[in-house]
């Protein structure tokens, strides 16, 4: 389905002294409080506190020994923030394994002892709402929630399952899904939108992270947190930190731009700290999330709306790009990938850029400059220069082009060698496999480019090429920058080659981005300041 059309309620706005506005949002941050012990949960309510949480979730299920009314009369006293309280049996995902009377006792008792909210499973609503029908217990709210952990149905079964967990007599609507394709947060986006209803909409799993990001921009009631990162109720919850600092989640409102970095893995980029954070200093009405993609001709068309307006594309996406826009820049083109596509707002139709090249071919250039062994020119250092770059993908493309570009001779060396012989071809150069590159070295004095994800975290012990042909290359570039310092990298200067990490890249190709994204100049001062923590 496509999110386009979407029909959102306005944001409430604040003005500052000085008459800018500053987007709010309704929806909470609540911290889940999964320790073993009641005197752990009474030491995280505090810091859920400090840390920015609106609201807790305590989750009885995960104490190891549990006195209800002591133990609850204390968690409530002791709470800074307001309480929802989740006993949650195996059969829907929690740890319970008990009695359902005595789980429905213990959370009727924290009902009348002052919690705000409660949460009760679908399964079993309306069997507890009868239990306390008689019982005035007004000030608690009761969160009837469905967790499915296979799938997310389509928009009319979502919207029949919201319309049963009214009916079963919730005060608040929960639903939680699972993400198999990124596509399907869209579907969980449309009923939380349109919903009459307070509602809590999630789709678990790292696909499903766009869900808790955006929460506020599609009308959740609220969306969860965790205090320590891997410490999570559900599958995919960031921490409070990354919510509040990195995604400045407190400035989302209905009207905020959709941008994001496309990927498979996409977890490891640095680029929602770079954009966010630039976004936060100019008070640039934008998000910008990890997109977690299978299939990029899918995402865009779940995402057509010109809400979703600007995306960087990484491994393995940047080739198949071209083919999801409706123009492209002709230098992409002549490469053949791109790295940045951006929605135009009037008509909502998608444009490709490549920006990759131009940020990698500086910092190579500028590291030759920079070496003894290059003498001051009007021409590229690289001007007959041969140019070995491992990798024949959307990254390798690009490199390959601009180092054409500046007079280098080039040669692809790729796992499969009619890749490498494909582009090769395509941009005049010469051919060899991977494995043939440990023994190629016709001449010294060469630079090496790295464009593939070996070396990447978590496999940081790998390298392209043996430590013992890296003596012949006067530069090496590893277009991965997390790690900063590769293993291809650290050889590679013990043998006294020029390193370039792929940081140089990454902030270098931002620059454009930044500016196609937002119309602004590029913050480039405070881009390296960023970076230099990484």
């Amino acid at each position: 389905m496509s999110c386009t059309n979407v029909l959102l309620a306005p944001s409430s706005t604040s003005t500052k002294m000085d008459g800018s506005s500053t987007q709010l949002n309704a929806t909470l941050i609540c911290a889940p409080i999964m320790a073993d012990s009641v005197d752990q949960m009474l030491a995280d309510l505090a810091k859920a506190k400090i840390r920015g949480a609106d609201l807790v979730e305590i989750r009885l299920d995960s104490l190891k020994t549990f006195t209800p009314r002591v133990d609850i009369n204390n968690l409530i006293k002791g709470s800074p923030l307001p309480t929802l309280f989740t006993y949650r049996p195996k059969w829907e995902g929690g740890q319970y394994e008990g009695d359902e009377e005595y789980r429905f006792d213990a959370l009727q008792l924290a009902m009348e002892l002052g919690a705000d909210y409660v949460d009760v499973e679908l399964k079993v609503a309306s069997e507890f709402i009868v239990s306390i029908r008689e019982k005035n217990l007004k000030k608690s709210k009761i969160i009837i929630s469905s967790h499915n952990y296979e799938n997310t149905p389509s928009v009319e079964e979502l919207g029949n399952l919201v319309a049963k967990i009214q009916e079963a007599g919730a005060d608040i609507v929960k639903i939680a899904t699972t993400a198999l394709d990124i596509t399907d947060v869209a579907r969980m986006f449309h009923i939380t939108a349109h919903s009459q209803v307070p509602i809590i909409g999630i789709v678990m799993g790292d696909r499903g992270l766009m869900s808790r990001v955006l929460s506020a921009k599609f009308g959740s009631f609220l969306t969860f947190a965790t205090l320590e990162p891997g410490v999570v109720s559900a599958p995919g919850q960031p921490t409070l930190k990354d919510l509040l600092d990195i995604y400045n989640f407190r400035s989302i409102g209905t009207d905020t731009k959709v941008y994001g970095i496309i990927g498979k893995p996409v977890g490891h980029s640095k680029s929602p700290i770079l954009y966010n954070e630039a976004f936060k200093s100019v008070n640039f009405n934008g998000v910008y999330t990890h997109l977690l993609v299978d299939d990029i001709s899918s995402f865009f068309h779940a995402y057509s709306s010109t809400d979703f307006v600007g995306f960087s594309v990484t491994i393995p996406h940047k080739e198949a790009a071209v083919d999801c826009c409706d123009e492209v820049d002709p230098i992409a083109k002549s490469i053949g990938a791109i790295n940045l596509v951006v929605r135009r707002e009037s008509d909502g139709k998608l444009f490709g850029y490549n920006t990759d090249f131009v940020g990698a071919i500086t910092a190579i250039e500028d590291g030759l400059r920079g070496s003894e062994e290059v003498t001051a020119s009007a021409d590229s250092p690289l001007k007959g220069k041969l140019f070995i770059v491992i990798g024949a993908g959307g990254a390798g493309k690009a490199l390959a082009y601009g180092a054409k570009l500046k007079g280098a001779r080039v040669v692809i060396a790729n796992r499969t060698y009619d890749r490498a012989r494909e582009l090769a071809e395509v941009v005049g150069g010469e051919a060899i496999s991977l494995a043939d590159l440990a023994t190629f070295h016709p001449e010294d004095g060469m630079v090496l480019a790295n464009t593939t994800s070996i070396g990447m975290q978590p496999r940081i012990d790998e390298t392209p090429i043996p430590k013992e042909a890296l003596k012949h290359y006067t530069l090496v570039f590893d277009a991965v920058y997390t790690p900063r310092m590769t293993r291809l990298l650290r050889e590679a200067e013990e043998c006294g080659a020029t390193v370039i990490s792929g940081v140089e890249m990454f902030i270098g190709q931002a620059y454009e981005q930044y500016e196609r994204f937002t119309g602004l100049p590029a913050p480039k001062e405070l881009f390296r300041k960023i970076m230099s923590k990484y």
